[in-house]
């Protein structure tokens, strides 16, 4: 066998190993959960590590039954933002969880993998 050449079985085995290993990555994200808040926590939103929106929390502090059309706006504008704040919040655990895999394609098999 020539240096430059490729070792299938163990580049096979890589191949397992990392599929394994984002199987369980993809398993971490699903069960832990994130949270985003808007408003000094008056709206909470909680996601799965996937972004998945699990709850929602809204305090009554958030209402004001004086002014109700205002209310409603101001609320849907909360929430809004509490979701984004955790699908941010998600997003940053993915890339935790996933980034180090990403990487292994290119690199941790020495560039072998052509296109990656």
């Amino acid at each position: 066998m020539n240096p430059g050449d490729v070792n299938l079985q163990q580049l096979l085995e890589q191949a397992q190993l990392m599929q394994q290993q984002l199987v369980s990555a993809q398993q971490e994200l699903s069960d832990a959960e994130v949270e985003g808040s808007a408003g000094g926590g008056m709206v909470v939103a909680t996601v799965n590590g996937s972004g998945e929106l699990l709850e929602l929390e809204i305090s009554p502090l958030a209402i004001d039954a004086s002014d109700p059309e205002e209310t409603a706006q101001t609320i849907a504008d909360l929430v809004l933002a509490a979701v984004r704040d955790a699908v941010r919040a998600a997003g940053e655990l993915q890339q935790e969880k996933l980034g180090p895999l990403a990487q292994g394609l290119g690199g941790g098999l020495g560039g072998q993998l052509p296109g990656f």
